[in-house]
């Protein structure tokens, strides 16, 4: 999503709050500087027998099937292995996180929801969080576990923007996962409490590479699908799982903040904020990303 998407967003949904009367949680403080694992800047060793390698992936998921990528690890695993889930429209998909993830032991896993960037199909906010249902049944499926050297008792959610509210919900049904982590996560249920111009702009500047919409089409559906899977709701399911909470300085840090309080309320203390000073998508602190990722996985038991 562009900048302008956040600035747009966040002040129609703080008029909203305020409107409301609704608590406005303040961002956390910036943590210092994550320490720097050797797999940002360090290949492992080869393997002549397992090598890391490529697997193009196609997932069935509401009739179609959806393209992915799984970037597996080297040696003969299994592999604790994470999901990453893009944002709106998927422009930055993060594959710098996915490569510095594997060059750290782990799987990454990559995909496109229906109807986004060659997936076939409409694309679908509800549709999104079906597809990445599917993701964790697909690694789970013995067969495939197997070929791509997946650890099933060790599987990550990641989601970015968007695909953090994606990550955020599926994770809270999803109990054997063994961590989530958001940054720069958007809870997309506020966005049916925008205008409906609002909504129709900010889908207009966000919608390139997605089949079968139309600014009007995406602001509407928005508002009928989204309002059912709020953050809060979700916190509930999360009390229980390692939650890595990274916010910047997009304006959208109070979602996170609201659903990690919201955590904290229900028992939940296996949760690791961070708030770094940079845009939403982490433009100049990309090293930095990759380094707080990489370490609380390394701590994930």
């Amino acid at each position: 999503m562009r900048p302008l998407y956040f600035a747009a967003l966040a002040a129609a949904l703080l008029d909203v709050a305020v409107l409301a009367g609704g608590p406005v949680v303040a961002a956390p403080s910036v943590a210092a500087g994550a320490d720097l694992p050797a797999a940002i800047y360090v290949d492992p060793p080869a393997d002549k027998v397992h090598p890391a390698r490529m697997a193009v992936l196609h997932i069935p998921s509401g009739g179609v099937a959806i393209n992915g990528v799984a970037y597996v690890a080297a040696g003969a695993g299994p592999h604790p292995t994470v999901v990453i889930c893009h944002g709106l429209p998927g422009n930055e998909k993060n594959l710098d996180l996915a490569q510095a993830i594997r060059r750290a032991g782990w799987n990454a896993v990559t995909f496109n929801y229906r109807g986004s960037w060659g997936s076939p199909g409409v694309f679908r906010f509800g549709q999104n969080l079906e597809d990445a249902d599917a993701v964790l049944a697909y690694l789970a499926d013995p067969a495939n576990a197997k070929a791509l050297g997946v650890d099933p008792r060790r599987v990550v959610i990641i989601g970015h923007s968007m695909g953090g509210w994606v990550a955020v919900t599926t994770a809270a049904h999803h109990p054997e996962l063994a961590g989530l982590a958001t940054f720069s996560a958007a809870d997309m249920s506020r966005l049916a409490q925008a205008p409906a111009p609002v909504r129709v702009k900010l889908m207009s500047e966000n919608m390139e590479a997605l089949a079968g919409v139309t600014p009007e089409s995406m602001a509407a559906e928005a508002a009928e699908s989204t309002p059912s899977h709020p953050f809060e709701k979700s916190a509930v399911g999360l009390a229980g799982t390692p939650y890595l909470a990274l916010t910047s300085d997009d304006g959208l840090a109070p979602d996170t903040d609201a659903l990690v309080a919201a955590i904290h309320a229900r028992g939940g203390n296996r949760i690791a904020p961070g708030h770094v000073a940079t845009d939403h998508g982490w433009s100049d602190h990309r090293i930095e990303l990759e380094a707080r990722v990489i370490n609380w996985l390394s701590s994930l038991k």
